[in-house]
């Protein structure tokens, strides 16, 4: 009996489902991140997305989650060639992971959201210089 042997595919970073596949961007964006810490206490930071896809996105927070919160993310999506003016994308997600790296130097967690489906995109009127 001859055994059929499974080869390793290479997987692309942020599939989030067996069979299904879907495009992640490792960047690195300037993002306010709101909701509310695990003491309850509303905060606003200021961070960069490590990486987001259409369900996810990850940031790195000094204020410390929980798995389950609900956050608040907008970003600032700069013009390029192809896009004439500057846009804020305003997303929401789900704490779905929560991992504290106490190495780096401000001790930051490593917050992965699943993002919720509806989002704002919003036009940045261009600045008279």
């Amino acid at each position: 009996m001859e055994e059929k042997q499974e080869t390793l595919k290479p997987s692309i970073h942020g599939a989030s489902k067996a069979g299904k596949r879907e495009r992640a961007f490792e960047l690195s964006l300037p993002a306010l991140v709101t909701g509310f810490d695990a003491m309850e206490n509303r905060f606003r930071e200021k961070t960069l997305i490590g990486s987001i896809s259409a369900e996810e996105a990850t940031v790195w927070l000094r204020s410390p989650v929980t798995i389950g919160a609900k956050l608040d993310i907008s970003l600032d999506i700069p013009k390029t060639l192809i896009l004439e003016n500057s846009l804020k994308l305003q997303l929401s997600g789900t704490v779905r992971l929560a991992q504290m790296d106490s190495t780096r130097l401000r001790k930051k967690q490593l917050v992965s959201l699943q993002l919720d489906k509806k989002f704002k995109l919003l036009p940045i009127p261009p600045t008279i210089n």
